[in-house]
């Protein structure tokens, strides 16, 4: 064992006292910014630090993805709604009403294919279009900005967010000292870490996502114009969230929770559905903007730049195997069709490298392409032959271009008379090979700070609360002290004083250099107060039946909340029949302990006798039930019954919390309240409720 240990050491290696190099020893000059040509201009192959840096990373895992482990998928489709050929020649976008077939898959960042579907965390939302050109992926997430400028520092990022390495803990979270170590180093990280610290970082399921393509693209049309683009996705559900005591709840109780939510919808025929919107950068636009739109940071303001909706898509099948589809999917940022193309954003330059480079290592090779999920409904054709899991059977007898053999084919056509080729767009570059980032990239702070400012009072508070227990968490108090006085007073003084005081940590913040903040006005199209779908279509309604209860008033309830798009669900003591007081017993879905409140967006209570109400006034886990959904905010009715509410628990009636004599007394004030989502002037008083 000795033996053993000693010769482990010999592959020891510290950190301390020594200079960056590559793995073989070459000293590196610079480990923050890939080699461009110019400080705006694209990057370049040649960079051989970068490459093996981030060739390195993309390998370290195999099979699970290194990054977007946890995952749920769907097929489904994509239909546009006009002729959209003035932007872009791209074949799935060019006629109304055409429709192009699709698989989506929404992930978690931090936590491996175990962990639960419930963490703060970002979630990724990656799409990909089988259009008749080829497959085009949409590779984004629930936030619309990243949080790092160079695609060189995204190992540095993972690294640091990822599970510790002495410990490989926490699973799925942020909330350990290598992550806010590293954040509070690196002030370009601000703005993401606000939006993931924000209600963005726990959604209430999969359907209430927004999502974002987070980079600068190019369309180009068949004259070859260029029109910069940013990608949006909205759900036609709403962008709503979970509370943080609900998340940790949910983790515990089903770790499973938005992906059977997902499955469940797409099954009962409830199928989610999200407009794809472009924000149209004109040349006019950009001029005005005090950011760089190449810089993956920054977000460009609905009220700068209009969000046009050209399609809507519906998730309408759930996969046949998990593996097969969900995990065997990839991704690629470089699947592009004819009439997309990239823009220079230093990220998604690394990005493009990089998630082909991931493919060939977890896939097993380069014939990942020719995986069922992966394979495009186009024709395809090429020299390219042999390696490792190849399924085409290839005629002929030339695997090379230029060929006599086969008559010179496949071959591509001459540039000049290429019908629905990819052609890049010819952007003139004249620059000098540099490490440089450029200075339109300085900005931090302005972003972070216009997100703060644009949120409501309740999604401030959850912002407070996010980093302060995030940051408890954290054992390094020199580390908490920076993230106080040198990353978020830079945000906003009051975010920073009263994160503070949650921490025990004096504001003093340690100014380094004057910060100019610009662009620091509120967007209210970026709090989810204004992004409410207006309708109860899909939130899930849990109706507590028991011995006694009114049979008619249940079903007359459950018929008028379905009438109304929503989802109903019967929960009983037990998962035995109950007797009701006038007619046929009930069945229950499940039990109130098997589906706890968690799982539901409100709470129905049907009139009921005398003895049935006393029993509910002694049973416990009733009881609990309501003091859960009161705690979290939720809509509440009672049918009857209003002792329970007035004399047993004491609670003070609200706009959610609804009293009435039978459900036609509730159900407008009942639909109306969770229409809401939440009843956010109760989140104070709450606060002191014991769940």
């Amino acid at each position: 064992m000795d033996k053993k240990i000693e010769q482990l050491k010999c592959f020891e290696s510290s950190p301390k006292g020594e200079n960056s190099t590559t793995n073989f020893g070459v000293k590196i000059s610079n480990d923050e910014n890939t080699l461009k040509a110019g400080p705006r201009g694209p990057s370049l192959l040649e960079d051989f630090v970068f490459r093996e840096k981030m060739t390195h990373f993309d390998h370290e895992r195999i099979p699970e993805r290194i990054v977007h482990a946890r995952g749920s998928g769907a097929h489904g489709y994509f239909v546009s709604y006009a002729d959209h050929s003035n932007l872009t020649k791209a074949s799935f976008l060019s006629a109304k009403d055409k429709k192009t077939p699709l698989f989506a898959r929404v992930s978690t960042v931090q936590g491996p294919r175990g962990s639960a579907d419930t963490v703060r965390d970002v979630r990724g939302f990656a799409v990909k279009f089988y259009t008749d050109e080829g497959n085009f992926d949409i590779v984004g997430n629930n936030i619309p900005v990243f949080f790092v400028q160079d695609a060189i520092s995204f190992p540095d990022f993972v690294h640091a967010g990822k599970m510790e390495q002495q410990n490989e803990m926490p699973t799925g979270g942020s909330a350990h000292d290598t992550f806010y170590d590293y954040i509070s180093l690196k002030p370009e990280t601000a703005h993401t870490v606000m939006w993931v610290m924000s209600d963005r970082g726990i959604p209430l399921s999969i359907r209430h996502l927004q999502a974002f393509g987070v980079h600068t693209y190019r369309l180009i049309n068949a004259q070859g114009k260029s029109t910069f683009i940013k990608w949006f996705w909205k759900p036609l559900s709403g962008t709503l969230s979970l509370l943080w005591d609900e998340a940790q709840k949910i983790a515990g109780k089903n770790g499973d929770y938005h992906r059977k939510r997902l499955w469940d919808d797409i099954e009962a025929g409830d199928f989610p559905q999200w407009e794809l919107c472009v924000q149209i950068l004109s040349d006019e636009i950009i001029e005005k903007f005090e950011f760089d739109i190449l810089d993956p940071t920054k977000f460009i303001p609905e009220e700068l730049a209009p969000v046009t909706p050209v399609g809507r898509m519906v998730l309408n099948k759930n996969p046949d195997n998990f593996f097969a589809e969900t995990e065997q999917i990839a991704f690629c940022v470089s699947h592009v069709v004819p009439g997309i193309d990239f823009s220079n954003d230093p990220l998604l330059q690394g990005r493009i490298f990089s998630y082909l480079d991931t493919q060939l290592s977890r896939l097993g090779g380069p014939n990942f392409n020719e995986i069922p999920i992966n394979r495009p409904v186009c024709p395809f054709a090429n020299t390219q032959r042999d390696g490792i899991h190849r399924m085409t059977i290839n005629k002929g007898g030339a695997n090379y271009f230029p060929n006599s053999i086969d008559g010179n084919y496949p071959r591509p056509k001459e540039e000049a008379s290429v019908k629905g080729g990819f052609l890049p767009y010819p952007e003139k570059i004249d620059a000098v090979k540099t490490y440089k980032r450029s200075e339109t990239f300085n900005d931090h702070f302005s972003q972070a700070t216009m997100f703060w400012n644009s949120m409501s009072q309740h999604e401030k508070n959850h912002i407070v609360d996010g980093f302060s227990f995030e940051l408890s968490k954290v054992t390094r108090r020199n580390i908490v002290e920076r993230v106080v006085n040198e990353f978020l007073i830079n945000i906003d003084k009051t975010l920073a004083e009263k994160v503070g005081k949650n921490l025990g940590v004096t504001v003093e913040p340690k100014v380094t250099k004057n910060i100019q903040k610009k662009l620091v006005k509120p967007s209210p199209a970026i709090s989810q107060v204004n992004l409410l779908s207006g309708d109860i279509a899909s939130r899930r309604i849990a109706v507590l039946i028991f011995d006694g209860c009114d049979t008619e008033d249940v079903m007359s309830f459950k018929k008028e909340m379905e009438k109304r798009d929503a989802h109903v669900d019967l929960l009983a003591p037990s998962n035995a029949p109950v007797r009701g007081c006038d007619g046929p017993s009930l069945t229950p879905k499940s039990s109130w302990v098997s589906e706890p409140s968690i799982f539901y967006d409100a709470v129905y209570v049907p009139s009921c006798g005398q003895e049935s109400l006393e029993l509910l006034q002694h049973n416990g886990d009733f009881l609990h039930y309501i003091l859960e959904s009161y705690k979290h905010l939720k809509t509440i009715a009672f049918s009857g019954c209003p002792s329970i509410i007035k004399e047993t628990l004491r609670l003070k009636q609200d706009l959610g919390l609804i009293l009435g004599q039978g459900w036609r007394d509730v159900v407008e004030a009942f639909t109306y309240s969770l229409a809401h989502h939440r009843v956010w002037e109760r989140e104070s008083l709450a606060s002191t409720i014991p769940a």
